[in-house]
């Protein structure tokens, strides 16, 4: 799927950074190879998302993709820093 960018407005942008992840990172993760895989959420085709940010940082995102003007841009929901034992988790499942 060719992303054309994101879909940021004053609805998901505060919902998004109210765990400290930044735009940026956010963009970061979902531009580079995140691990991706359906969301259970029923109303919606909503996305999983973890992935490190160029600092490093292990990142867990919920989006979704949009049709805007015929282009696919990635909405993002929610974000959060993941915890360490989620990164530990993560990592075992990666390297088998």
């Amino acid at each position: 799927m060719k992303i054309a960018g994101f879909d940021w407005d004053e609805d998901n942008w505060p919902k998004c950074g109210k765990h400290g992840v930044s735009r940026e990172e956010i963009e970061q993760v979902l531009a580079g190879t995140p691990a991706v895989m359906p969301d259970p959420y029923p109303d919606e085709p909503r996305m999983r998302a973890i992935g490190k940010t160029a600092a490093g940082r292990y990142v867990f995102l919920v989006f979704l993709p949009r049709q805007i003007d015929g282009k696919t841009k990635l909405r993002p929901i929610s974000a959060r820093y993941m915890h360490q034992k989620e990164i530990d988790r993560y990592e075992s499942q990666s390297q088998n």
